[in-house]
């Protein structure tokens, strides 16, 4: 039985990863099970044991992708707020990562809003969501240390923080990774550090 359950495991990870491989190589329009089926290996029939439709594969997809978003600023906020360059620790290693992959984690979400639909657009929106309250409360805690001025919204500095990544990453991936993501992203910081941080 642990066997057959890990084997589900490891085969919807590829099915999931099939999906990912589509969508950077071909485009959203190219995600269709016949396809993931031949990116496995395995037959159509064989991806619906695992999954009720391209649908549901999505959005476990948009979860891995923010899953992945989420652990490095878990793993930063159990640390504790020490300074505002926390933040700027966490963001450089997404995109450090997001380079790596060539912009895989911000584009494969963006190319599954592009599907028109409601449900998995809900699902991206609501992992966004959730991305933008971590970088709420750590920008929270930076204000409780004095760290970061007591009238800056956290809201809007973490709406801010997302826009200026997102952007930045779109940027990158639209003139074909003529420029070096992370060196670009510290001339933002330098600009964002500036208005946020304690005199």
């Amino acid at each position: 039985m642990a066997e057959g359950h890990r084997s589900t495991s490891i085969r919807k990870k590829q099915i999931m990863e099939a999906a990912r491989k589509l969508i950077m190589r071909a485009g959203s329009e190219h995600v269709t099970v016949r396809n993931m089926a031949k990116e496995v290996g395995i037959s159509e029939a064989a991806i619906y044991r695992h999954f009720k439709s391209k649908t549901e594969i999505l959005s476990f997809l948009a979860d891995s992708v923010a899953d992945g978003l989420l652990h490095d600023i878990d793993t930063a906020a159990s640390i504790g707020f020490s300074s505002v360059d926390l933040l700027d620790d966490i963001l450089r290693a997404h995109l450090s990562k997001i380079e790596q992959r060539k912009g895989l984690s911000f584009l494969v979400l963006a190319e599954i809003i592009s599907f028109g639909d409601k449900s998995l657009n809900k699902k991206v929106s609501d992992n966004i969501q959730i991305y933008v309250d971590r970088l709420k409360l750590l920008l929270a805690d930076g204000i409780r240390a004095g760290l970061i001025r007591q009238d800056v919204d956290v809201e809007a500095a973490s709406l801010l923080l997302f826009g200026m990544i997102q952007g930045l990453v779109n940027i990158w991936a639209l003139s074909g990774y003529k420029f070096d993501l992370v060196e670009k992203y510290s001339e933002l910081w330098k600009v964002y550090k500036e208005s946020i941080i304690s005199r």
